[in-house]
């Protein structure tokens, strides 16, 4: 397994510069995010923290995920090993509408397979996109699998939601316009699934001395049972937002990352990333996927932190006055004083209609 490098980020970069939105960054309102508090014994002053909101819902196709399939489709085209079939992909999610966008953006054909229990509406967009959609079986896994025996037999290149070091180096290409845009960032936010967003931002942001908050629902929590299992492991899936971050197991790519150092593993329960879903909506009229409130969730979430000897210490924060607690599971991450904080909002492919009107 290729294990991803900054090279591998600043080779994306380079790469779809042009075929996707910059990012947008909206600053949080001075004192909406509460700051650590500071030792009784230290007498500095305290100074708010500073918060930036990515607005990467605002991206192609409504999330992060067109940036690693523009990566995908372009490195193979320019290494000539883009076949006449095109790619495939089983997934209704965001990333199968990023691997259709992208491919009608490079005039490639794309095979989307997904379960025949797939809602009409992802199938229009799929559509839409240009696809050739196959519904086959009830569940997702006999759509990978109708997937794997289409490339097999045909040629066409196969694509993955976030295993695999194109796709997680285009999302990396996030972290270096936010490193761009805001000097002197200390910390970057981020949710979980399978990992991909995770490994290319924690990379980037490795290499620019940036510390990565990787946030999963407690229930959804492939990252950090690899992290505490030293190994990718299965867990079960049941969250408000396992729709975009139900993966079983973490990537070994992700992994790795998370491995490296600067990285800090959160878990936060259904109920907080449903309260700041709320939040958003109420403050800012943005309507993301629960899966994008799961980050901003580690920020306001209550600070709990849970005793664990045996969880591995893996903070290595680019400042030393920044919080840190080696021995607790962390259910929170609360800024410390004037810290700079970016939090990424991945994803809108999303119902607003439980979202209270008022």
């Amino acid at each position: 397994m290729h294990q991803l490098t900054y090279g591998d980020i600043k080779a994306a970069t380079d790469r779809i510069a042009g075929r996707v939105r910059p990012v947008a960054l909206s600053r949080v309102d001075p004192g909406a995010i509460r700051t650590a508090r500071r030792d009784p014994l230290d007498d500095r002053e305290v100074e708010p923290c500073e918060v930036w909101l990515a607005m990467e819902f605002m991206q192609h196709t409504g999330s992060f995920k067109a940036r690693g399939a523009q990566n995908f489709i372009q490195a193979h085209r320019d290494a000539s090993t883009l076949p006449d079939a095109g790619v495939t992909i089983a997934s209704g999610g965001n990333a199968g509408l990023a691997c259709a966008w992208a491919a009608q953006q490079q005039g490639v054909r794309a095979t989307v397979f997904l379960p025949e229990t797939a809602p009409a509406v992802k199938v229009a967009k799929l559509r839409s996109y240009g696809a050739d959609v196959r519904l086959v079986g009830s569940e997702y896994a006999e759509a990978l699998a109708a997937c794997e025996e289409f490339a097999a037999a045909t040629g066409a290149l196969a694509s993955h939601a976030y295993d695999n070091p194109l796709i997680a180096a285009g999302a990396g290409t996030l972290l270096e316009e936010i490193h761009a845009r805001i000097p002197g960032l200390d910390t970057v936010v981020v949710a979980v699934g399978g990992g991909g967003l995770f490994a290319g931002v924690a990379t980037a942001a490795r290499h620019h001395g940036i510390r990565t908050v990787a946030v999963e629902p407690e229930n959804c929590r492939a990252l950090n049972a690899a992290i505490e299992a030293g190994r990718p492991v299965d867990v079960s899936v049941d969250s408000i937002a396992a729709d975009s971050l139900g993966a079983r197991r973490t990537s070994t790519m992700a992994l790795h990352a998370a491995r490296q150092g600067g990285v800090r593993s959160v878990l936060v329960a259904d109920a907080e990333i449903a309260r700041a879903r709320q939040a958003l909506w109420d403050h800012r009229r943005v309507a993301v996927e629960h899966g994008a409130a799961t980050a901003l969730a580690a920020l306001t979430s209550p600070d709990q932190h849970t005793p664990n000897r045996d969880l591995p210490t893996l903070d290595l924060p680019s400042r030393p006055d920044l919080p840190s607690r080696p021995d607790a599971l962390s259910r929170s991450y609360r800024p410390a004083s004037g810290e700079k904080v970016c939090v990424v909002l991945c994803g809108a492919n999303t119902d607003p209609s439980d979202l209270a009107t008022s």
